[in-house]
């Protein structure tokens, strides 16, 4: 269910006694956080944030929580996929307690998915768990990773392989800290926005067709986009809150968006989150044609749809290139779908119908990223 106070949107999520919450989106939110904060009863409340993020945002969080009477103190990562390390996550738990956390404080995870990420599988493990507020300020964060309580950090052997469910307390998407991100960063975070309508929603999908230029500039469409995001992942969560069904067809195009961020080493200059996943959703509906699940027009309007916003669509796009088919295959086989060594795929009959398709044959897989590869 989606309200608005006036002043945000706010999409509730159901889960059970004590572990509901709200995301609330809107402009300003940051200045109002302290009282929101305050009011889930904790007397501190830590922010961990990347560098970037704390010269543009970390101060006025701090400030927003010293005015509602909470002990405050800021924690600093080096932005990038990068930080999502084991030595990242000590350094962030290691600090957490050099700022005396206790279980009844809060972690303020404040900037994009990575710190989301970082700062939730921290608090989850911190003290045998804390609680913690998300702070999204990117569109990826704001429409995804921020909602569900996924947490975690990289393994060389593969991305998001260490980490918990651990559900935030409050998430508050700051929809004016979008205006400075760089057009990169809003086109990888749009890969996401796009992928709900091809999940289950073809007129959410045909909207984005319509309207993503308005998400962009941060008219009405952006809050509406992110609102309608978030109530379509609530639902997927409380229905599947960890995993073991219906929340797999999330990562639609994250097969092959994840095999090809472990293949160029998470260097963000040479593709970031939403840019493999923008590949993924072309491959995964490409691939569906190819197996006669769908149309070849319904994958050639996703294509031409992303490409237009102007993501990559095609392996080629990838900067330094992915390596060859076979490289790609090893890489997915550490997918978290991956049951009894079998790939498990997220494949669609058309757009706004996706599906689980688990056991899909390795060497179907590897003939197509041959061709894909062929592709000039």
């Amino acid at each position: 269910m989606t309200e608005t106070d006036g002043e945000a949107l706010t999409v509730h999520v159901p889960l059970d006694v004590g572990r509901a919450y709200d995301i609330r989106i809107g402009r300003g939110l940051l200045d109002r956080a302290g009282a929101g904060v305050a009011a889930l009863g904790a007397r501190a409340a830590v922010i961990v944030t990347d560098e970037t993020v704390a010269g543009l945002y970390g101060e006025r969080m701090r400030a927003s929580l010293e005015a509602a009477g909470l002990r405050s103190g800021l924690i600093a990562v080096a932005p990038g996929e990068a930080s999502k390390s084991y030595a990242t996550y000590a350094a962030v738990s290691d600090g957490l307690l050099a700022h005396k956390v206790e279980r009844n404080d809060l972690v303020v995870a404040l900037g994009g998915g990575v710190v989301g990420d970082l700062a939730g599988f921290a608090a989850a493990t911190l003290r045998r768990g804390v609680r913690f507020v998300q702070a999204p300020t990117t569109l990826l964060a704001q429409v995804d990773s921020s909602v569900g309580g996924k947490t975690g950090i990289n393994s060389p052997h593969g991305k998001n392989l260490i980490g918990a469910f651990h559900q935030p307390r409050l998430v508050l998407a700051d929809t004016g800290t979008l205006d400075t991100l760089s057009e990169r960063e809003m086109r990888a975070g749009y890969a996401e926005v796009a992928k709900y309508g091809l999940i289950g929603d073809a007129d959410f999908f045909a909207w984005c067709e319509a309207n993503w230029a308005g998400i962009f500039s941060g008219g009405p469409a952006r809050d509406e986009a992110v609102a309608i995001c978030c109530r379509a992942k609530a639902g997927v969560v409380v229905r599947d809150e960890r995993e073991d069904g219906e929340r797999a067809l999330l990562n639609l195009g994250h097969t092959f968006g994840h095999a090809l961020e472990r293949l160029t080493g998470y260097e963000s200059e040479r593709l970031v989150h939403g840019e493999g996943v923008a590949i993924g959703l072309a491959l995964a509906f490409r691939f569906s044609a190819r197996l006669g699940l769908c149309a070849g027009q319904e994958a050639g309007r996703v294509a031409n749809h992303l490409a237009m916003v102007g993501l990559p669509t095609r392996l080629q796009q990838v900067r330094g290139g992915c390596g060859g088919a076979e490289a790609i295959l090893e890489a997915m086989g550490q997918d978290k779908k991956v049951r009894d060594g079998a790939l498990t795929f997220i494949l669609a009959r058309g757009i706004g119908k996706s599906f689980i398709a688990p056991g899909i044959d390795g060497a179907e897989v590897r003939a197509f990223l041959d061709d894909e590869l062929r592709v000039a």
